[in-house]
């Protein structure tokens, strides 16, 4: 079930509220609640579907050392599926309309696409569509939140990328382009056009709000956020990239597939705080220590 990976899964759907500028409410709860259980769905029937070649490639894993049934697995699989969809639909129809392609985009990649070139485009289509999913759940509407979901499945992708040589290793191109994906989306979220054409009515700091006492005429503690997540979103992920581009060997590009999964976090965080969601960027940033450190007891990968 992979309990770190868990940790980069509430910031999608709190990322999608933020981008639609609303507030997180009961609906964006079930939002979360849909994700986590079409997340952990994924991570059996990957399980399940890979048995074989894990029992070649990694043997320890729980279906190939005996540990866990292969009928269980499948078992599981499905009942977190159908309660994924129940949550969905509980928090409304668009929701809903969310989820059922998620949640068949979860089980095609794991059935059939995954070992295909359309797999790193399938999952970064299925992290996309959860970050939709927050939004759908908490407004109805997923348009505004398009963007910041292009942005969270591009970094996907490439992660996804590096991952399918993760168990023999291969060419350093893929934590390459990697890298250069991390360094390109931190450039895109940080770029504030608006600061070229001055304060609009739309700015917080415009002409029509009034700062809080004591600051500077250029306090604007959203872009401060918004740099300062994206520059942990780098250091994340860049270390690992670069000892991988020098030697991709499976324990290095497994190192840094796996920071590049937990780097989701701050990705999602400096997405929100871009979309002035200020208080819940700081809540989705606080799961990383908390994923890093059960991380050291099992892998997200």
């Amino acid at each position: 079930m992979r309990l770190p990976a868990l940790f980069s899964v509430p910031g999608d759907a709190l990322a999608g509220t933020a981008a639609t500028g609303a507030a997180p409410n009961a609906r964006t709860l079930l939002a979360i609640g849909s994700s986590l259980c079409l997340y952990e769905a994924g991570m059996a029937l990957n399980d399940w579907a890979d048995r074989d070649i894990d029992a070649v490639e990694r043997p320890h894993r729980p279906l190939p050392s005996g540990r866990i049934r292969p009928a269980a697995a499948l078992t599981a699989a499905c009942a977190l599926t159908g309660a994924g969809l129940a949550l969905a639909a509980r928090a409304g129809r668009p929701a809903l309309a969310v989820a059922a392609p998620l949640a068949a985009t979860v089980w095609a990649y794991d059935l059939g696409l995954k070992h295909t070139p359309a797999g790193p485009a399938a999952m970064a289509a299925a992290r996309g569509l959860d970050l939709l999913l927050g939004a759908a759940a908490t407004t109805g509407r997923t348009r505004p939140a398009v963007p910041s979901a292009a942005l969270l499945g591009t970094h996907t992708l490439a992660v996804t990328t590096v991952s399918r040589q993760e168990a023999q290793g291969g060419s350093p191109l893929a934590p390459l382009a990697a890298l250069a994906t991390t360094a390109l989306l931190a450039r895109v979220v940080t770029h504030r056009p608006s600061e070229h054409r001055g304060a609009t009515a739309r700015d917080p700091l415009g002409p029509r709000t009034t700062r809080p006492p004591g600051t500077a005429p250029g306090w604007k503690p959203a872009v401060h956020l918004t740099t300062a997540l994206a520059a942990a979103y780098v250091v994340a992920t860049a270390r690992p990239y670069v000892h991988a581009t020098l030697n991709p060997s499976p324990p290095l590009t497994q190192r840094a597939v796996g920071a590049g999964v937990r780097a989701t976090i701050p990705l999602q965080a400096t997405l929100t705080a871009r979309s002035k969601g200020t208080a819940t960027a700081l809540l989705i940033a606080a799961l990383a220590p908390l994923g890093a450190r059960f991380a050291k007891k099992v892998s997200v990968t």
